[in-house]
C-alpha cells in the first residue's frame, strides 16, 4: 500500500479514536479496531479497494444514528467532511459515505439501492463483531445502557420486523439474538466471513442453551 494511503488511514484512525473516546462500549474505538482488523483479514482473501474498505471500517460508527436521535445522514456527512479535509479523492469519499449509509443491519431491512464489493467486506467485518463472545457482550452492554430486561419469557421475539419496528424496539436483550444475531450467519457475503460466522453462531447457540438452563433452575 502506498505511503500516502497509509498516512490517510492512520490520520483517520487517530481522528476516530479521539471522537469515540466517550462512546458506549459496544460502539467505541475498540469496536472500530476489531471491525478494522476483520476488514484487513477479509481483504487477504477478497480482491477489493483496500483504502475504501479501511476508511469505511474506521468511520462507519463515527455518528451511529441510534445515539444521535435517529439521524441516519449525520454519520456519512461527518465522514465526508473529515475525508475531504484530508483531500481524499471525491470518488472514494462518496463510496465511503455510501457504504456507511447502507451497511447496517437495519438498513438491510429497508430498500438498499447501493451495492459494491467494498460494502460487502465492511458489512461482513461489522457483522462478525456482532456475533460470538464479543457479540454477546456487546448485546448485553447495550441492553444495560438502554435499561432493558435481560429476558422476559412473556415477550416473544419479533422475527419479521421492518426497519422502523427494528429501530424502535425496546425488547429484552435475549430477543435480540433471534431478531438479529442468530440471523447474521446466513447474511454473510464473503467466503471467509461465512467460515468465521459458523463458529461464532454455534457459540451463541451454546450460550442460549446454558442461559435457559440457568433461568429455569435446571
Amino acid at each position: 500500500m502506498p505511503q500516502d494511503n497509509e498516512w490517510l488511514i492512520q490520520q483517520t484512525a487517530d481522528y476516530v479514536r479521539q471522537q469515540l473516546a466517550m462512546a458506549e462500549a459496544g460502539h467505541d474505538w475498540w469496536h472500530i479496531q476489531r471491525v478494522w482488523n476483520n476488514v484487513k483479514l477479509i481483504l487477504q482473501r477478497e480482491p477489493a479497494d483496500g483504502l475504501t474498505c479501511e476508511l469505511a471500517a474506521l468511520l462507519h460508527d463515527i455518528a451511529d444514528s441510534k445515539f444521535h436521535g435517529g439521524d441516519e445522514a449525520l454519520g456519512p456527512r461527518i465522514a465526508g467532511k473529515f475525508l475531504r479535509s484530508l483531500h481524499v479523492s471525491e470518488d472514494i469519499v462518496q463510496h465511503v459515505q455510501a457504504i456507511i449509509a447502507n451497511m447496517s443491519y437495519k438498513a438491510s431491512l429497508g430498500h438498499v439501492a447501493f451495492h459494491s464489493k467494498e460494502l460487502e467486506i465492511v458489512q461482513d467485518a461489522d457483522r462478525l463483531d456482532a456475533m460470538g463472545a464479543i457479540g454477546i457482550a456487546r448485546a448485553f452492554h447495550y441492553g444495560g445502557f438502554k435499561n432493558r430486561e435481560l429476558y422476559n419469557p412473556e415477550i416473544a421475539p419479533n422475527i419479521d420486523q421492518d426497519k422502523e419496528t427494528y429501530k424502535n424496539s425496546t425488547a429484552p436483550t435475549i430477543n435480540h439474538f433471534y431478531e438479529k444475531l442468530l440471523l447474521l450467519k446466513e447474511k454473510m457475503n464473503t467466503t471467509i466471513a461465512k467460515h468465521i460466522a459458523k463458529e461464532r453462531h454455534a457459540f451463541m447457540e451454546q450460550y442460549l442453551a446454558q442461559f435457559y438452563k440457568e433461568w429455569e433452575g435446571r
